[in-house]
């Protein structure tokens, strides 16, 4: 797995997946979806690895 994702990358999804991860105890209903996109983002943050990054062809990441 080819790390894609750098590191101002990877701050701003750390700190939105924990925001939408908030909505997920805190919300009722649809907003519970937005917990799991943010689990998402922060495991991607964590691995430096998007698989959507991929498929765009996209690479935020400068030590290529």
């Amino acid at each position: 797995m080819k790390k894609n994702v750098g590191n101002t990358d990877r701050i701003i999804r750390a700190i939105l997946g924990l925001l939408l991860v908030s909505f997920f105890f805190l919300a009722d209903g649809g907003l519970k979806y937005l917990g799991i996109a943010g689990l998402v983002l922060f495991f991607t943050s964590i691995v430096k690895f998007c698989p959507l990054y991929l498929i765009a062809g996209l690479n935020t990441n400068k030590n290529r």
